[in-house]
């Protein structure tokens, strides 16, 4: 017989679906536009289902406004971001985002305790008692409460880090290893706790340490590794949803989550290798990484050129790599090295572009503003399938790149960046360097490219130069 529990679980089924047909999409450039699209159309069946049930549960005419108007609020404000945003401040935009789910986790956490735990007389409680499942429960909500307040208050770290309204460098508190391990010691000891005799002070106390320890986590973490940490967040934000979803049994959260926080923990893991950084090192806070010294070198003096100077180079040159970063974000520059290409490939330059995995400060950054600025998709690489190329090329334009370009990460094994993977531009013939100054990367390295014989500087905002360079030519 129909009934709405039915539909909406076969509307949940659908929806799931409808996300994993977003990931897929999402997977490559050609289909992320439908991806997306999926995503947007999964959503909407998730939330008429789940209006649809709480309407067919009786609720009160209250709570049902409650609950429209929070959706229609929810969706107002976030449509209104998403039209303000520029692409720089999308990475913290999405921390912050991450942290709405973790609080959203505590706070079903929080109620499923309230609900159960706390009222050991109520029909809830003796029915999960005489089904041997209220020990399951009492778990439940205090995993659920760890997770989500990990991810909330180190969201909120990452963002303030990623807005540079807190300084990128690592937190580096005495013994903090101690502290993160004997913070989930002491948390497993405080679960068998709760499990065996829940008490509304050990669930006060997880709350406050969850709290305390997502925030020393990104905070230990240094600005080089922020990328990673946007996605590991993600993956706790997947793992907190599910959490919610087992406390209220909702298969749709349950596959959502699992399917967030599995994909976010295999990206950490892809970037933290295209890093050579430990997984375990990276989501433990930057557990078993030392600094290297910060004194800085003197490596010689650098050498400057001008826009018509890189005009009559690039007219001369037979092949030119583009390697772009964060900088050309900031300037906005895409549409104009867009137009660059064009004219040196009607030239017959072969013009290529040279992405490393965590060029900017998201993954996917500068591939999505790229393809926003309509650069074709085949000449778009990946740092391995185009390190080898430098080597034979007439011109490296490093546009707002800087830590991803910087050969000490493979020359200086007192580097912090040492062993990390990086585009060699210094094995070109020729190397631009687009910049504002000559001030460190966002790692916080000095970078030795800048004073090689093969290099020059071309200082100013690389949106302006780059239309400099247009007209010269």
């Amino acid at each position: 017989m129909f009934s709405v529990e039915t539909a909406a679980s076969a509307a949940y089924i659908v929806a799931a679906l409808l996300f994993i047909l977003a990931l897929a999409g999402l997977s490559k450039h050609e289909t992320s536009k439908a991806g997306n699209s999926f995503g947007i159309l999964g959503m909407a069946v998730a939330l008429v289902a789940t209006i649809a049930l709480a309407v067919n549960h009786s609720i009160q005419p209250a709570g049902l406004a409650l609950l429209i108007g929070a959706t229609v609020v929810g969706a107002a404000i976030g449509l209104w971001r998403a039209k303000v945003v520029e692409m720089t401040g999308m990475p913290e935009l999405i921390a912050l985002l991450h942290s709405f789910v973790g609080l959203a986790a505590v706070l079903v956490g929080w109620n499923g305790y309230l609900h159960v735990e706390a009222a050991r007389n109520g029909p809830d409680a003796q029915e999960l008692a005489a089904s041997g499942l209220l020990g399951i429960h009492s778990a439940e909500v205090f995993i659920g409460v760890f997770i989500g307040a990990v991810t909330f208050t180190g969201s909120i770290v990452a963002n303030l880090k990623l807005s540079a309204r807190m300084k990128s460098n690592p937190l580096m508190l005495p013994g903090k290893n101690f502290l993160n391990i004997g913070a989930l010691v002491a948390f497993v000891a405080c679960t068998v706790w709760f499990v065996h005799e829940p008490q509304l002070w050990l669930l006060i106390a997880v709350t406050v340490l969850a709290l305390a320890l997502g925030w020393h986590l990104v905070a230990s973490i240094g600005g080089g590794d922020m990328p990673v940490v946007v996605s590991m967040l993600n993956s706790y934000s997947g793992w907190a949803a599910a959490a919610s979803g087992f406390l209220l049994s909702n298969d749709l959260l349950i596959i959502t989550g699992a399917l967030v926080g599995s994909s976010g923990a295999y990206l950490s893991y892809i970037m933290c290798k295209a890093m050579n950084r430990s997984f375990i090192s990276v989501i433990a806070g930057g557990f078993g990484i030392e600094a290297g010294p910060s004194e800085d070198k003197d490596y010689g003096e650098h050498r400057e050129i001008t826009a018509e100077g890189v005009a009559e180079l690039l007219s001369g040159a037979d092949s030119v790599i583009i390697t772009p970063g964060y900088g050309m974000a900031v300037a906005q520059a895409q549409y104009g090295v867009a137009e660059l290409t064009r004219k040196l490939r009607d030239r017959g330059v072969k013009v290529r572009f040279g992405i490393h995995p965590v060029a900017g400060r998201l993954p996917g950054h500068m591939n999505v503003l790229l393809a926003e600025a309509k650069v074709p998709y085949d000449i778009v690489l990946e740092m391995d399938e185009i390190n080898d190329d430098f080597g034979d090329t007439s011109v490296v334009l490093v546009i707002g790149a800087n830590d991803t370009v910087n050969p000490a990460a493979a020359e200086d094994p007192s580097s912090p960046i040492a062993g990390m993977p990086v585009l060699t531009v210094w094995d070109a013939d020729n190397v631009i360097v687009f910049k504002r100054s000559m001030a460190s990367g966002y790692a916080g390295v000095q970078n030795p490219l800048f004073f090689r014989q093969n290099s020059a500087m071309l200082f100013g905002d690389a949106k302006d130069r780059v239309e400099d360079i247009l007209h010269a030519l």
